[in-house]
């Protein structure tokens, strides 16, 4: 039975939907009113959900393939038949304008499409035993096996596509899940359990936690019965909890300083308009966001003058307004530390072209030249609607201050020189390239991930899927005889 839309939320554990004493409040960052309540967990709830996730693990790996297709396939139209219920719940509770999370609901309906498809293409490989001495005699294969018990800790920038990524694939490979949401925007991951119990998934299967990170963050990833971690979100947090987890498997994205590079036989139109869409969806609280600029010298100042002009029809406002391009950041904290980067870059001799001010949750899209790359905004991810614009003598000098920061996610090209392309794609060191795009695209199909401190594995379903199933060799010796 779904849950009733009531004032205080339960949360998902196990397939059941439990309330806590404690609550914790989820506010519209918009205009801080009042959403709704969630439970804030106990340790003893995480310890109940991760013992009726050992419970699960078992359900989950006996479930046939059909059946895991069948419960993703009624998941996803459970969604499609809710759309604009679930992109409120997005818009109210997160950053984004009506539109933008309309487009993560679709997302999240492919997502778990893709996920119905990929379990079917789970499959293993016959072994050439023989292929030495050694192994004349001998025949089989190996076959993928699920993981077991999975914890995934979510950001609040994509709080229900984020979350689909990594539930989709863990139900496809047989697994069972306990996804423990940011605690700002825990009701789109609540929804998602929703479909899923519509769709009839076993219980125990999936749990979504809410609550504390210090109360019952450590109690869900270093327990013993987990086998994998997998989250979403800042370095410093990504770093705490691979020193936790122990011999536990890890995927870890963990953010980004990206850079597009703009050389001058570019269609300038097109990069304009790409850089500026990449660098203000969702308010720049984005981790594809574009945040490097890198122009050759004879455009630049074009490019600037072009950026600043279409910047400037943003429209900043009510995000459940249609014609609202941009809202708030998630927190007055969050847009407070963005003003403070800002007036650190500006004090170092940085030029604001425009932009730069700050109203409650709300901070101006923005750009920045003369920025110099000491400062943090230069270096660091920025997580805001800030973007800085760098003049560079040629390709070369583009790619070495790309590469000059301790992320690697994606990086943007804009040029119509294939040969200067193809020396951008294997000299950029970041986990993909996008060729007269920005960085700000993904299709969830693909491989998604970075190197350097932009985390650790893959996500993408067919590529998340292979991280939450390990490979089991099977070998028959034959008593042939000749």
């Amino acid at each position: 039975m779904v849950k009733t839309k009531t004032l205080g939320q339960p949360m998902f554990i196990g397939g059941r939907w439990v309330h806590s004493d404690d609550v914790v409040h989820v506010y519209d960052p918009q205009d801080n009113t009042l959403i709704d309540t969630v439970p804030a967990a106990s340790k003893q709830q995480a310890l109940k959900a991760l013992e009726l996730g050992e419970t699960g693990a078992r359900v989950a790996e006996r479930m046939p393939t059909h059946e895991r297709i069948s419960v993703l396939s009624k998941a996803a139209r459970y969604i499609e038949e809710n759309f604009e219920e679930y992109a409120l719940v997005i818009a109210r509770e997160s950053s984004k304008t009506i539109r933008e999370a309309r487009k993560e609901v679709g997302r999240c309906i492919e997502t778990l499409k893709l996920s119905a498809e990929e379990a079917r293409r789970l499959q293993g490989e016959t072994i050439q035993f023989d292929q030495t001495a050694s192994g004349e005699g001998r025949t089989g294969y190996f076959y993928r096996f699920p993981v077991g018990l999975i914890v995934a800790i979510t950001p609040f920038n994509d709080p229900l596509n984020l979350v689909a990524h990594k539930v989709g694939p863990a139900i496809a490979g047989g697994n069972a899940i306990i996804v423990k949401p940011a605690l700002t925007t825990p009701l789109s991951a609540l929804k998602l359990a929703e479909a899923f119990e519509a769709a009839g998934l076993p219980e125990n299967v999936l749990t979504v936690i809410t609550g504390r990170a210090s109360e019952i963050g450590e109690t869900l990833t270093t327990h013993p019965a987990v086998r994998m971690v997998t989250f979403t979100g800042g370095l410093e947090t990504g770093q705490r909890i691979a020193r936790q987890c122990g011999l536990k498997k890890l995927s870890m994205e963990l953010g980004s300083n990206s850079p597009v590079i703009v050389l001058k036989d570019a269609l300038l139109d097109d990069a304009v308009e790409a850089c500026v869409s990449g660098a203000f969806w969702a308010a720049g609280q984005n981790c594809l966001g574009v945040q490097r600029i890198f122009v050759e010298e004879s455009v630049y100042s074009q490019f600037v003058d072009e950026l600043v002009a279409r910047t400037g029809k943003m429209q900043l406002g009510d995000k459940l307004r249609e014609g609202t391009d941009m809202g708030p950041l998630i927190l007055e904290q969050e847009a407070c530390r963005v003003e403070e980067w800002v007036s650190e870059a500006v004090s170092c001799g940085a030029t604001v072209k425009i932009g730069g001010t700050r109203r409650g949750n709300y901070y101006e899209p923005t750009i920045l030249t003369d920025v110099p790359i000491r400062c943090r905004i230069a270096k660091d991810e920025v997580f805001g609607p800030v973007v800085s614009v760098f003049p560079v003598a040629n390709l070369d000098e583009a790619i070495a201050l790309a590469n000059d920061v301790d992320y690697g996610l994606q990086a943007g090209v804009f040029t119509e020189n294939i040969e200067k392309a193809f020396q951008a794609v294997h000299r950029l060191k970041v986990g993909g390239v996008l060729i007269n795009d920005s960085t700000d695209y993904r299709l969830d199909a693909m491989p998604f991930g970075g190197v350097k401190g932009s985390g650790i594995g893959r996500e993408g379903v067919k590529f998340a899927l292979q991280e939450m199933t390990e490979p089991k060799v099977v070998c028959f010796k034959l008593g042939l005889r000749h």
